[in-house]
């Protein structure tokens, strides 16, 4: 991994900010993702995560955390927070940012327990397959403290498939449809593909009751997307 992501914050938080970074998928075609939008403040943020920051209690843990936005909300408010992100420029800007607990960590080697797990921005994306997600959510689950919650957000992204009479062209052959190749450019540079989920609340539901867990969805999105509120 180049860390592409990481460089692109990196450079932002400096004062490097020349153009945004590049994403697409093997379903949709060149989409820009702005780096300001990665440091928004809460006012700034769509309604899912200023529902799930909402929601938040007790000692923390921010999954996949970026530029560290969510961590540093809630360490504003005087929580306890820990934020961890597989990228390196990511975690670095977020500690140049204040945050007082941060890591370069995967999920699953995490292993202190917290109170509430936060995984936004489609969390579920870090899951990779559909295969992946009860063997994700069960490490998740150890994670948890008694009467701990997991706050994830997704979308059901089956629109994308739609033709323009309302038509799908899923092949129910091949893979489950929120299942993509997610790529990622930065000032000329290709990062390597990487597997990326989109899960429907439905199968989301599905895979809590395999692990013991309860799913509840807390509120839907704008746009085909939803946070849930998962526990034991």
């Amino acid at each position: 991994m180049k860390d592409l992501f990481g460089k692109a914050l990196l450079d932002f938080y400096h004062n490097n900010y020349t153009e945004d970074l590049i994403t697409s998928t093997n379903i949709s075609g060149d989409d820009v993702l702005p780096l300001p939008y990665l440091f928004r403040s809460y006012s700034e943020m769509p309604k899912l995560e200023q529902k799930a920051l909402q929601l938040a209690k007790g000692k923390v843990l921010d999954v996949g955390c970026g530029s560290g936005s969510h961590s540093l909300y809630l360490q504003d408010k005087g929580m306890d927070i820990k934020a961890i992100d597989i990228s390196e420029g990511a975690i670095e800007v977020a500690k140049l940012r204040g945050i007082v607990q941060a890591e370069l960590k995967d999920i699953l080697n995490e292993t202190e327990t917290f109170d509430t797990i936060i995984l936004l921005m489609n969390g579920t994306g870090i899951f990779q397959e559909l295969s992946q997600v009860p063997h994700y959510l069960k490490h998740i689950k150890s994670l948890l403290r008694p009467n701990g919650q997991i706050l994830v957000d997704s979308s059901d992204i089956q629109y994308m498939y739609e033709d323009e009479d309302g038509g799908l062209w899923i092949d129910t052959n091949a893979n489950y449809y929120g299942e993509l190749d997610y790529f990622l450019s930065y000032k000329g540079e290709d990062e390597a593909p990487m597997k990326w989920l989109y899960l429907d609340f439905e199968r989301l539901h599905l895979a809590c009751n395999t692990v013991g867990l309860q799913c509840d969805k807390v509120i839907d999105g704008e746009h085909h997307d939803y946070l849930a509120k998962i526990y034991i």
